[in-house]
């Protein structure tokens, strides 16, 4: 028997399991993390159907069941005629119609208690057994506390439509989303460290250069500030507005009077149609040239080798992602395109994130091929047995 140290804390137990449980974990954080995926996809979309303000109260516990009979159906409906929504947009849709966007958003809500549900039961079985340890146990806690708050934000965003609005804040509307796309890489990247970290029983892992690690993490922090910005053109439909490219606005780069006539400056940066919709191309073209910059660097420092494949996957996930969003643009922002369009977004974190963890490990023995002279294996990692 071999056992396991953590700090000043030690379990005895074979070596292997450490990787067993290693793995057990990560593969119960990547189902979350798919799970949040297809949570963004379904929350785009409710929004693209317009069916985000179909249920006007927030009832975490018992709004879990839908309407079940016929006099309950009424109810809601009755409920939603009361918002500007119905009275500007949907005046005299049917009950079936209602149905409709009502399922979407209730689907929406009921993927986020799944999630919850998902995630916190194995987290505290994990805990329990005390397989993780206290650093990722933190971390983890941090991941369900962003949860939480995401579904009060959800809340928030909702509520900002229910008034005097037809439509959610784009303000709060962004916010949701960098947030759900914040959760997904904290989940993403704590996968992919367990079950490729010093409880794996995995191979080491190159170090990069210092520049490469850098610029890694900028592609990640830019990634995400680049989903920020294409909520605001989301929510303020900018995108059915400025539909050409690429011009935009008659002409590639729009004068600055039509960029920055509203006061505060600031303002328009959020609230001038053409100006996000600007700012989101910018950053596209930005972001690409970036990405090759980033994947021929990577390249020369190592063909062939882990780190060039994962940034030339980012690059090409970012140009494929350009084009995808050219053709949401100049077709009209269908429901098809534009979802492929945030599927593809969320590729592009996934390619971003897995590449920044991985720039940014150190070497690690493999733990199980040859135990040092001690006779005692550190792990990140406790075995359950």
């Amino acid at each position: 028997m071999h056992r396991l140290h953590l700090g000043s804390t030690q379990t005895t137990a074979p070596a292997p399991h450490g990787a067993a449980v290693a793995r057990a974990i990560g593969l119960w954080l990547w189902c979350v993390a798919g799970l949040v995926f297809a949570m963004v996809l379904v929350g785009g979309a409710t929004r693209l159907t317009e069916s985000g303000l179909s249920i006007v109260e927030w009832k975490p516990v018992t709004g879990a069941i839908p309407p079940l009979a016929d006099a309950d159906w009424q109810a809601e409906f009755t409920k939603y005629k009361t918002i500007p929504q119905y009275e500007r947009l949907n005046r005299g849709m049917s009950l079936e119609e209602f149905k409709t966007i009502y399922w979407w958003e209730w689907g929406h809500r009921l993927l986020g208690r799944l999630i919850g549900v998902v995630f916190i039961l194995p987290f505290l079985w994990f805990l329990w057994r005390r397989a993780i340890d206290r650093r990722l146990g933190l971390a983890l806690a941090g991941v369900f506390a962003l949860g939480a708050l995401q579904g009060a934000v959800g809340w928030w965003m909702v509520a900002s439509g229910l008034a005097e609005r037809v439509s959610v804040s784009q303000y709060r509307l962004a916010f949701h989303l960098t947030l759900a796309c914040m959760i997904y890489a904290a989940l993403v990247w704590a996968a992919d460290r367990t079950l490729f970290g010093p409880a794996s029983g995995q191979a080491i892992r190159p170090t990069a250069p210092q520049r490469l690690r850098r610029s890694a993490c900028a592609l990640l922090v830019l990634v995400i500030m680049q989903i920020y910005l294409g909520a605001l053109v989301a929510g303020l439909r900018a995108g059915l507005i400025y539909n050409t490219w690429p011009l935009i606005d008659g002409s590639f780069i729009p004068s600055s009077a039509n960029l920055f006539f509203d006061q505060p400056l600031w303002r328009n940066f959020f609230e001038n149609a053409l100006t996000v919709q600007f700012d989101h191309r910018v950053m596209a073209y930005g972001l690409s040239v970036l990405a090759l910059a980033h994947a021929l660097d990577a390249h020369r420092h190592g063909r062939g080798k882990p780190l060039a494949t994962s940034a030339g996957f980012v690059a090409a996930a970012l140009l494929a992602q350009a084009g995808i969003g050219v053709m949401t643009l100049t077709h009209g922002v269908p429901i098809g395109i534009a979802l492929l369009h945030q599927a593809m977004a969320l590729v592009v974190l996934t390619g971003a994130t897995l590449h920044a963890a991985r720039a940014l490990s150190t070497p690690q023995l493999n733990r199980f091929a040859k135990l040092p002279p001690d006779g005692y294996v550190h792990s990140d990692v406790r075995d359950i047995a």
